[in-house]
């Protein structure tokens, strides 16, 4: 890989080397990077720079291609099973790579839940479900629970230990550093074989740091930023995203269910699966998929008992 970076034009041995120090050790990911990205991890001016993203782009080949290759190139797209077939029914066969999956829903929902199954799943064989990866678990909340997790891999005869070791968990105390964590996801992802990012929860940070009318734009704009970051991870690195989402209620609405989710259209824009959960009787939780690009809106009940996410 060093050879290609050696290879692309304007890029020297000792580039190719600062690139590789950054982090940027395929082309794709030189290709999917800003100019400001690539000025300040390998200090070059912004001609050089930009240079080099065109070399890059030219050599992945970054322009137009028929649906039959991009058909081919799903065929690559893995799916992580949440515990519960109704639930992998709905979201069409499981939660996706490649893709932003967010689940918003009161508290109590279990969207907290349905990452720590997500965490211990992903870990199985492909023949059960998994994808043979590990995790990292970004909290934000202080919700993570190994207690829980210890639970769920006995429940499937996997040894807790293992199991924890392969989940990588950072404490996010506000938005700057969940934003900085992600960037810092890269590293890990590359060495460690990760094939699930989750976010617990998504928005809470943005709604502590930017509060009122008045700072709705900034925040806006940052998280935009930062739902790119985690977009291109799980396209780069073919990993699935799984983020949760508070919601608030909307006093303007009269009639049925007064539920919002935070984050407005640009997380409504960059998810590319939305669950809306919510509590049902006992165990029972509604799930309700209300946007995907390829599958019908659609509902259906799972359970959360203390085996996990189950039918």
């Amino acid at each position: 890989m060093e050879k290609e970076l050696k290879n692309l034009p304007g890029v020297g041995e000792k580039t190719a080397e600062k690139l590789k120090e950054a982090g940027y050790e395929d082309l794709m990911a030189i290709a999917a990077a800003s100019i400001g990205e690539i000025c300040d991890a390998i200090d070059v001016g912004e001609g050089t720079a930009e240079k080099i993203i065109e070399s890059a782009r030219n050599a992945v080949q970054m322009g137009f291609e028929t649906a039959d290759s991009v058909y081919e190139k799903r065929k690559k797209i893995g799916k992580i099973t949440t515990g519960s077939k109704n639930l992998d029914n709905l979201l069409g066969g499981g939660v996706e790579t490649g893709a932003i999956t967010e689940a918003h829903g009161a508290f109590g929902s279990s969207k907290s839940q349905l990452a720590f199954q997500l965490s211990v799943n992903v870990q199985l064989p492909k023949e059960k479900g998994g994808l043979e990866g590990k995790t990292i678990f970004i909290d934000t909340e202080n919700t993570f629970r190994p207690e829980r997790v210890e639970q769920m891999a006995k429940v499937l005869g996997l040894d807790p230990a293992k199991i924890m070791k392969n989940i990588f968990v950072a404490r996010a105390y506000n938005s700057d550093h969940q934003i900085l964590l992600v960037e810092k996801a890269k590293d890990i992802i590359k060495e460690k074989n990760v094939k699930l990012l989750v976010v617990d929860s998504l928005t809470s940070m943005f709604r502590s740091d930017y509060s009122g009318r008045g700072e709705l734009q900034p925040r806006q704009h940052k998280l935009n930023r930062h739902l790119h970051d985690l977009q291109k991870l799980s396209e780069v690195y073919n990993l699935a995203v799984y983020v949760t989402n508070q919601v608030m209620a909307n006093p303007a609405l009269m009639f049925g269910d007064p539920t919002t989710p935070i984050g407005g259209h640009i997380l409504g824009h960059a998810a590319t699966f939305r669950l809306y959960l919510r509590k049902s009787k006992d165990q029972k939780r509604i799930a309700k998929l209300i946007d995907s690009p390829c599958l019908p809106d659609a509902e259906t009940v799972f359970k959360v008992t203390e085996e996990g996410i189950r039918d």
